[in-house]
């Protein structure tokens, strides 16, 4: 990917990993950037679109295309967790949340802007995923299982994008030092080296990133006879 002619749509992009996303863009030159996010105005770098984007509702990602018919790199990161395990109270109301934002939400964004996309020569798709799409945090299970989906999902756009020329990458990541992991006491990654993880692996045309220790040793462990996921967390 020629990043000087990027142009990039964000989502999320008003704190954590997808402000870093931001950072990252703007520091390998990016030809322009749009920052999405439900409120806009909580955007605060400078040099960017801010875009008003709530992932869960079909009009705004119909307007968003309107407005960014230039795209050709869409990072799909918005995503939410509800902190619920699968036989919690609240499970059933968190997972559909979770999968209305974290699977719903970038399919129907990767399907509307997939057209602009091909106009404009293929380009590519990040989608945020997970070290919980193989493992179930029991106490984010729910989460854990949107995550499964959505690297599902990534799969089946790389296969059914592949011909207009558009690449899908899936990345992989443990805990990053971001406000979601704020209670977690672990080690954790640093978001802006995640997002430049993921504009090197796009350079390189890769179509998965492992962006850590834990997510490499998870994804090593799935084929032995006693699976690194069968575990859990």
């Amino acid at each position: 990917m020629d990043f000087k002619n990027t142009v990039a749509l964000v989502t999320g992009a008003n704190r954590g990993l997808g402000k870093s996303f931001v950072k990252a863009l703007q520091a390998a030159g990016v030809k322009k950037i749009y920052a999405a996010a439900r409120d806009p105005a909580s955007i605060d770098l400078p040099g960017v679109t801010p875009l008003r984007l709530d992932v869960t509702k079909p009009d705004q990602i119909a307007a968003a295309v309107r407005a960014a018919g230039d795209v050709t790199l869409l990072i799909n990161n918005a995503g939410i967790t509800r902190g619920s395990p699968l036989m919690g109270e609240q499970a059933i109301a968190a997972l559909r949340d979770e999968f209305e934002t974290n699977v719903v939400g970038p399919l129907e964004l990767t399907r509307a802007f997939a057209p602009v996309l091909k106009e404009q020569g293929g380009g590519a798709v990040v989608n945020v995923l997970s070290v919980l799409s193989w493992l179930n945090l029991t106490g984010a299970a729910t989460y854990s299982v949107s995550k499964a989906a959505t690297w599902s999902v990534t799969n089946g756009l790389r296969q059914e994008l592949k011909d207009q020329g558009t690449a899908v990458l899936g990345l992989h990541v443990g805990f990053m030092d971001t406000d979601m992991t704020a209670g977690i006491d672990a080690p954790k990654t640093d978001p802006l080296d995640v997002a430049r993880q993921v504009l090197a692996a796009l350079a390189d045309g890769k179509d998965e990133v492992y962006a850590d220790d834990m997510t490499r040793a998870v994804k090593a462990g799935l084929s032995a006879e006693l699976g690194s996921y069968r575990g859990g967390v």
